[in-house]
């Protein structure tokens, strides 16, 4: 699930194709006052007739967008305007641009549809951060994945990087990538040579791809729309934050439409969260991270350029249309807790998270137009499941007897008319199959999680992992905690939902103000920090005195998304509080936030800002203290990549011979790829530090 709040409009979602064709109808001269434009037209909108809603523009022009039985805006004939240039006018393209794009999702059918597999898109309607995953966050990179396109050939000093904690991955890791893009061109950056333009499919070579007899070759319709959409990416990279507007927006728009239409639904979901990212990076929306719009321009650019490629492992990198529910006979599911949704295009809800006897994870969400006040409300909202007489918070703290049901591939429970459910009695925490969730160490948990995210980079949000924590206090929003055993490092509680309508935030202070709590957690780990779990409930440890004392009805536990945690859930009194003493930050003490500063401030300032910080400073020595660390080939690929940046050959007339900027996004996606791998590894190592700290010690005495 996403954790970045929604944001509020007036104007409803509309379908990046409509967009896309109406900037594509406006002529130049209106395209370059489009973003002036689009300024101020959400504030502007205001309710019509028919639940349409109206931005006026002076006295003779008033857009009209009627959006359609799922709230969305999905064709052009639902967007008008009164002036004389109708339909290819500005007011009409501004008005569409202010909108919130739609996900493919949230325009199909609903859960629990009768709908015929394959069914709908993966994921439910989560910002992506974007989540807009359903969350997330997940990094693109292929730890053991190449990178498609040369850097081209191998980079100088590629060798094993030593004492860095990351091991090089084949391809992208070690320096050297194999294959080519879309349209290759001579003189690259990294070695100034490049393989000769290849006509069709080029595969691409390396660990990661999936290349065998179960392979998939992709149409000649997926290949012109996976180059096009390389292309359009490539140049939105380039331009970057800056100049990306919205005529670069509308141009990854098209691509993306056009990979729909090709049967690319992933490929149209990455563009889909490298379009939002700009608009709220450009609007400085509260909920930008950098960080988040660098991920998803690596995921669109990574999946880009391996259909591009001309062969493709199949659903895991093409990804499927719709969510395919398959028959799931009987089950009995017991629930853990639940969990608000927010999606940056208007949509809240909740999921409730399931588990099964065998220990097999299950959930239902509940996730429609209504933003924050739907995601409040749907946390007591009935369950639509089977005729079952439960509201979703009832279903956290019990269970349902489910005959015929139907499950998709991420265990999303369905609600066919075919499905019927009984509610049972809830099991709490100390009894199984919950109890099992809390034996494992967290450690332990949360390198199984991350070897699923190296085989499925872009695939669902790691799934729950519970642990036996001590409070230790608060460090800024964050709540400091360590886990109950000898060798455990300190670990970070961050809100799962930083929205201060939520309670998250507040529990996790009321929390903090009690060091040497004893608590249970049920949370999600966030693969992309340094010993992070992002909680979504907690409960008391059992048998132990200072501890939380919920009420009898909560069943142990406390969702942290909805429940808010008093002074009567707290022991009276004070514990001895565990020592705060913290070792270094394995991922934000590596001298790689160079190399991550060099990719932020290339998405942010587009090429030019990446060339001019080549120019200020001599590559070598700016990269040297990765060097002096181990990381000889984050260093080389830094270098690389700074260099391509700044080659910008001309003719004697002063025109550029090389306009197009294939060579600076492959450079851009190897150093960006090779660094998700080495973070992943040391995010690995930050969750184990205190097991491999004490065995040091051991060794030393």
């Amino acid at each position: 699930m996403s954790s970045e709040p929604s944001t509020e409009s007036n104007l409803p979602p509309v379908a990046p194709e409509v967009l896309a064709e109406a900037v594509e109808n406006l002529t130049a001269r209106l395209r370059k006052k489009l973003d002036a434009a689009i300024e101020g037209c959400a504030a502007g909108a205001r309710p019509g007739e028919d639940g349409g809603v109206t931005v006026r523009f002076g006295e003779d022009a008033l857009v009209t967008l009627r959006p359609g039985p799922g709230a969305a805006v999905t064709t052009a004939e639902q967007a008008t305007c009164t002036c004389l240039l109708a339909p290819r006018c500005l007011h009409r393209a501004a008005v569409l641009g202010a909108a919130p794009l739609a996900d493919p999702e949230d325009l199909s059918a609903p859960d629990g549809a009768d709908v015929p597999a394959p069914d709908r898109a993966a994921g439910p309607a989560t910002a992506e951060p974007g989540a807009d995953r359903p969350g997330a966050g997940a990094g693109p990179g292929t730890a053991g994945g190449s990178v498609p396109g040369p850097v081209s050939g191998s980079v100088p000093g590629s060798a094993p990087e030593s004492g860095s904690g990351a091991k090089p991955a084949a391809g992208s890791a070690s320096g050297t990538t194999s294959g080519s893009l879309p349209g290759p061109r001579s003189g690259s950056g990294a070695s100034g040579t490049a393989p000769a333009p290849a006509a069709g499919p080029v595969s691409v070579l390396g660990a990661g791809t999936e290349h065998g007899p179960d392979a998939e070759v992709l149409t000649a319709a997926q290949l012109r729309a996976a180059c096009a959409l390389w292309r359009a990416a490539a140049e939105a990279l380039a331009a970057g934050v800056t100049a990306g507007g919205a005529v670069v927006q509308a141009e990854l728009l098209r691509a993306a439409h056009t990979a729909r239409l090709a049967g690319l639904p992933r490929a149209e979901a990455a563009t889909l969260r490298v379009v939002r990212g700009l608009r709220a990076a450009r609007e400085r929306s509260g909920g930008h991270r950098l960080a988040d719009l660098t991920a998803a321009f690596r995921e669109l650019l990574h999946t880009a350029g391996l259909l591009a490629s001309g062969t493709a492992g199949g659903p895991a990198l093409t990804g499927t249309v719709r969510r395919a529910y398959q028959p799931g006979g009987s089950l009995r599911v017991y629930g853990l807790c639940r969990e608000p949704v927010l999606s940056a295009t208007g949509y809240g809800g909740v999921v409730t998270h399931l588990l099964a006897a065998d220990g097999a994870r299950y959930s239902v969400s509940d996730v429609r137009p209504g933003g924050l006040a739907r995601a409040r409300g749907a946390g007591s909202a009935s369950v639509a499941l089977g005729g079952a007489a439960l509201d979703h918070a009832g279903l956290a703290r019990g269970g349902l007897r489910i005959a015929g049901a139907t499950v998709s591939a991420d265990g999303r429970l369905g609600a066919g008319r075919g499905v019927q459910a009984t509610p049972l009695r809830g099991v709490p925490w100390t009894e199984e199959p919950a109890a099992s969730l809390f034996a494992r160490p967290a450690a332990e948990s949360v390198a199984v999680r991350l070897a699923d995210r190296d085989a499925d980079p872009e695939g669902a949000e790691p799934a729950l992992i519970g642990c036996e924590v001590i409070v230790v206090g608060a460090a800024g929003e964050d709540l400091l905690v360590r886990e109950v055993r000898a060798d455990a490092p300190l670990l970070r509680l961050r809100a799962a939902h930083p929205h201060p309508e939520l309670p998250h935030t507040a529990n996790l202070r009321r929390i903090a103000a009690h060091p040497g709590l004893l608590l249970r957690v049920l949370g999600r780990p966030d693969l992309d920090r340094a010993a992070t779990l992002r909680p979504l409930a907690v409960g008391p440890v059992p048998g132990a005195r200072h501890t939380l004392r919920l009420p009898e009805e909560w069943l142990g536990r406390a969702d942290l998304g909805y429940d808010v945690l008093q002074g009567g859930h707290f022991p009276p009194g004070t514990a001895t509080a565990p020592s705060a003493a913290e070792g270094p930050d394995v991922l934000a003490d590596s001298p790689l936030w160079r190399v991550r500063r060099l990719l932020e401030s290339g998405v942010a300032g587009g090429r030019r800002a990446v060339a001019e910080a080549a120019r200020t400073a001599e590559p070598r020595t700016a990269f040297g203290p990765l060097r002096r660390a181990g990381f000889a080939t984050a260093a080389e690929l830094a270098t690389a990549l700074a260099a391509e940046a700044d080659r910008r050959p001309r003719d004697v007339f002063g025109r550029l011979t090389d306009p197009s900027p294939d060579g600076y996004a492959r450079a851009w996606l190897a150093a960006s790829t090779h660094l998700a791998a080495a973070e992943r590894s040391l995010v690995a190592a930050s969750w184990a530090w205190g097991e491999a700290r004490d065995s040091g010690e051991a060794r030393t005495r």
